[in-house]
């Protein structure tokens, strides 16, 4: 009798839905799946209805399997119609990848234009290692597009539409316990601070253009940042930027300038980390932050710098110079070196030439004590710089002579470390203390070049005495010689007489 009145309830129910079934969606009626859970209005089969793969032709029977034509749930669902239920685990993945990661069905039969190395991608990611049970990777493709209701990147329901993705890469991501049990050391507040970012609040406040998770890390392929080959990688970060900052027409609408990128690589921070690959130089999120990127104010400028450079910092912070920036809302670092372009440091920067920085304010004004100082700390390093040029050119010619000098070349660091040192004093733009660093340096190197040319006067002292010592040695040479030939000549009368 149960049987009798199971077969009855489904014999009404696919009345029902034939009856209220658009003349277009006919095919429906051979599709014994759809028919039956449509029926009874469950969430997969509403969900399924507004699916881009029902939009294509795909059925239940292409992921789960059995037969769809068949109208007893015995044969539709039975092993040997292939029926497999609902996939678990990394069967997932590889149900969506029959089709997904096959050119010949994405592309012949759906004219699709989507990549199909999404499955490969994800195995090889982040994303793609065990999971904490050993048994299957972390992420599925569910995990982030759903099961039913799939709908394209571009349309406002999905997961994964720009306006969604922050949300949904956060239900692991904010995850504390979830996600220490994969790396403690990941923070779980990123959603928080994008959220309090430029990129951020113009998300939330619908604009799609702005970056979002997948606009930095990727999205099938993404990668630990440790990962040379990750898009967040310390020297892949300026290029990861540049994608929308360099692009001047994308930034167009946003009203800021599109050639950070292109200043950046020439600058001195830019030589060292794209073509010397020293990961200690800072990209774009070491001055801007990463998840909560923001531009520096000027307050915060600073700062950002002082993090790197703390003795210069600290050094302005105690200057006359800090008061008269603030006075004036002038950027402490940024108003002499710039930004995106800082050039190297140089002599040259300093002084009151054309080229140098301190002309800008006290050029024009040759009585200021500004401009006497600039002038006099221009004079002192370029004193110095003469004479760590010439200490060294004179530890050369020794060391050429083949003099012993090891011990005047390493302290030919220290008046280098005393040039160093006077660049980063000149940050307190204060003349007394430059100058004793300055005197430090003209010290060592003046007593380098004496050594030096000690060794060079031992050498041509060693010349004259060889010189000396060889004319000895010829005169006696000589003088055996002859008396040698003169004991020979009076041997040979002894036997002729």
């Amino acid at each position: 009798m149960a049987f009798v009145r199971y077969r009855l309830i489904q014999f009404v129910l696919w009345l029902i839905a034939v009856s209220i079934m658009p003349s277009g969606r006919s095919a429906i009626a051979q599709d014994q799946c759809r028919l039956c859970h449509e029926g009874i209005e469950d969430t997969p089969s509403t969900l399924f209805k507004k699916d881009v793969h029902a939009g294509m032709g795909i059925s239940c029977v292409d992921c789960h399997g059995g037969n769809a034509k068949k109208e007893l749930m015995e044969e539709a669902m039975s092993k040997a119609a292939g029926f497999i239920g609902v996939p678990k685990g990394d069967q997932i993945s590889k149900i969506c990848a029959k089709c997904h990661a096959d050119a010949a069905v994405m592309v012949k039969k759906y004219n699709s234009a989507l990549p199909t190395n999404q499955a490969e991608l994800l195995s090889t990611s982040v994303h793609g290692k065990l999971s904490t049970t050993g048994k299957e990777t972390i992420v599925h493709c569910t995990t982030c597009h759903n099961a039913h209701g799939i709908a394209r990147v571009d349309n406002p329901l999905s997961p994964v539409y720009p306006l969604n993705l922050p949300k949904t890469c956060a239900k692991c991501h904010s995850n504390g316990t979830y996600v220490r049990s994969y790396n403690p050391a990941l923070p779980i507040d990123q959603l928080d601070k994008y959220r309090t970012s430029v990129h951020g609040r113009k998300n939330a406040s619908g604009d799609i253009k702005v970056a979002e998770c997948a606009s930095c890390h990727g999205s099938h392929g993404i990668l630990a940042s440790k990962d040379v080959r990750s898009s967040v990688y310390g020297t892949n970060i300026p290029a990861t930027c540049g994608k929308c900052h360099g692009d001047a027409q994308y930034m167009s609408g946003y009203r800021i300038p599109s050639d950070q990128l292109e200043k950046f690589s020439k600058s001195v921070h830019g030589v060292a980390l794209l073509e010397k690959k020293d990961l200690g130089a800072p990209a774009c999120n070491d001055c801007h932050g990463n998840h909560g990127a923001t531009p520096p104010g000027v307050e915060s400028v600073s700062k950002v710098c002082g993090t790197c450079h703390a003795l210069n910092a600290d050094l302005f912070s105690k200057s006359v110079h800090k008061s008269a920036f603030d006075q004036r809302k002038l950027p402490e670092c940024e108003t002499c070196h710039g930004h995106h372009d800082i050039v190297a440091a140089k002599d040259e920067l300093l002084g009151v030439t054309p080229e140098a920085v301190c002309s800008w304010c006290h050029g024009n004004k040759p009585d200021s004590k500004g401009f006497l100082a600039a002038k006099t700390m221009r004079e002192l390093i370029d004193t110095l710089g003469i004479s760590e040029r010439d200490a060294s050119q004179l530890v050369e010619k020794a060391e050429q002579m083949g003099m012993e000098v090891g011990e005047a070349k390493f302290k030919l660091r220290e008046v280098h470390q005393a040039r160093l040192e006077s660049r980063t004093m000149v940050h307190s733009f204060d003349e007394k203390q430059f100058q004793e660093v300055v005197e430090k340096g003209l010290k060592s190197a003046s007593t380098i070049s004496d050594e030096a040319n000690g060794a060079i006067e031992e050498y041509y002292f060693r010349r004259q005495g060889l010189g000396v010592a060889t004319l000895i040695i010829t005169v006696l040479a000589a003088s055996l010689y002859l008396y040698v030939r003169r004991l020979e000549r009076k041997q040979a009368r002894e036997k002729r007489g």
